[in-house]
């Protein structure tokens, strides 16, 4: 038993399972604050700016009660589109650049790549110009 527990212990941390599962937890947390801003924030301004109180009920009735509610479908895609901006912004400021990449150049010799500045190949010793 004591061996199986150590094997999932290194399991979670090898594959990398427990930050993936650390990852879904907040990933739900922060959609949670996502969808709070642009459903209590962001759609009653859209609301007031958009004709008719109630927009996302509007439907077209074929027969019966069968109709097509494209009021709630675009009330989904303009949610989708308000989120998708949210989070952008949010994930624009909060997570670091990545680093430029350092300059590089290939050895006309042996076609390694070498800093821009180098003279010389560390790989073949030729000369580079």
């Amino acid at each position: 038993m004591k061996s199986t527990t150590k094997e999932f212990r290194e399991f979670l941390l090898k594959q990398n399972a427990f930050a993936l599962a650390i990852g879904v937890v907040i990933g739900a947390a922060i959609g949670k604050v996502v969808s709070g801003i642009v459903e209590d924030v962001l759609m009653p301004i859209i609301g007031l700016a958009l004709p008719g109180g109630e927009w996302r009920n509007a439907q077209l009735t074929l027969s019966g009660q069968n109709a097509i509610k494209y009021g709630d479908l675009a009330g989904r895609i303009i949610d989708f589109l308000f989120i998708a901006i949210v989070v952008f912004l949010l994930a624009k400021a909060f997570l670091e650049k990545p680093a430029a990449a350092p300059a590089t150049k290939s050895c006309p010799q042996c076609l390694e790549l070498i800093p821009a500045a180098a003279r010389k190949c560390r790989a073949c010793g030729s000369q580079v110009a």
